[in-house]
């Protein structure tokens, strides 16, 4: 039996981003029954704070598991991790000042999954960039093996650190839902006032490097029917576009954001167009669980949208492009949906976290 830790997220049942649905799809029935995953939760951010879950132990961290917080919170969770385990999984960087000590007094191995360049986000300024670089280039120097979970990251550390990495992927086959009914489909279609083939959509956190704003203007412009599904309370750069479009514009819902993967895998179903509009880290867990719908993606032109999608997608740069796009009647979203099946299903992407231990 194996013993693995996982540190890095806000913890299981997943509610938050992409590192946690990663963890959700691990663990449980895609888990191999040699091993047993320990996974360090935010009991401010996890308030029922169960002792397992999907076969899972939970550990908690009195602390948020984000934001300024997260620095703290990781090298909590590192050092707790030191004692009882064969492996150490740390999903992102932010704990990464600490890995140079922490890796003399740890003698397991330490695996670090890089993400998406936090350091690169736009919400991140002067000395605090600096810190999550300087985060990231310890995590990558000291870590045993480093996880990049696209092309474009994996050229990245090979160029800047000189390090090869292991590319591991994310699984998007979970927003599948079987089962569902017609009436379950046009109940949940009413009730955004939508028109199945008749709208566009988009999910993601609302933050500038992921181009809300070019989707609303673009969409504001072209009259098209969208639903924006987000986090809309999060921040300035948030709150600011929901004030200028929210009622605003009769084609386009915004809508808070949605866990429930019953409705998002309808509203996916439905979608004439997915609109992605990520253009930093790597590969996106909404992009890839959207191309399982095999919808035509509409993907903002960076190198992990095109990587994630083979190049088969429709990419834009700015409004005015995806106006153009999202007028045209010929786009097809087959490919999505063959390229999804054979590279984003959890069971493969859980044995090759497996295989790593």
């Amino acid at each position: 039996m194996k013993n693995v830790a996982i540190i890095g997220t806000q913890g299981v049942p997943a509610k938050y981003g992409g590192f946690e649905t990663l963890v959700e799809n691990i663990i449980g029935e895609n888990c191999s029954s040699d091993i047993q995953y320990t996974v360090f939760c935010s009991s401010k951010d996890m308030p029922s704070k169960p002792k397992e879950y999907k076969g899972a132990r939970l550990k908690y961290i009195p602390l948020h598991a984000n934001g300024a917080h997260s620095i703290p919170y990781d090298i909590i969770s590192m050092i707790r991790s030191i004692r009882g385990y064969d492996a150490i999984l740390v999903l992102g960087v932010s704990g990464g000042l600490f890995m140079p000590l922490f890796k003399l007094i740890c003698r397991k191995k330490v695996i670090v999954n890089i993400d998406g360049l936090e350091y690169r986000r736009a919400k991140w300024k002067g000395w605090v960039r600096k810190l999550l670089k300087a985060s990231e280039s310890m995590a990558v120097r000291f870590a045993d093996t480093i996880i990049t979970d696209n092309k474009g990251i994996q050229d990245y550390a090979r160029e800047l650190y000189k390090k090869e990495t292991v590319l591991i992927t994310y699984g998007g086959d979970h927003a599948i839902i079987d089962g569902i009914s017609p009436e379950q489909e046009k109940e949940t279609l009413q009730r955004f006032g939508l028109k199945a083939s008749g709208y566009s959509m988009s999910v993601c956190r609302i933050e500038p490097e992921n181009n809300c704003h070019i989707t609303l203007e673009a969409f504001a412009k072209n009259g098209k029917p969208l639903i924006f599904i987000g986090n809309w309370e999060r921040n300035g750069y948030s709150r600011k576009l929901k004030d200028e479009y929210k009622g605003k514009y009769p084609n386009i819902v915004i809508a808070d954001s949605i866990y429930d993967l019953n409705i998002l895998y309808i509203l996916r179903k439905n979608a004439k167009f997915y609109v992605h509009g990520h253009s930093a880290g790597g590969t996106n867990p909404s992009l890839v669980e959207a191309m399982f719908s095999g919808r035509p993606i509409l993907a903002y032109d960076v190198v992990y949208n095109r990587e994630t999608t083979f190049n088969q997608a429709y990419y834009y740069k700015n409004a005015d492009e995806l106006v153009e796009l999202a007028g045209r009647e010929d786009l097809d979203g087959a490919a999505m949906k063959v390229i999804a099946q054979e590279n984003y299903t959890w069971k493969k992407i859980a044995k090759e976290y497996e295989a790593l231990y």
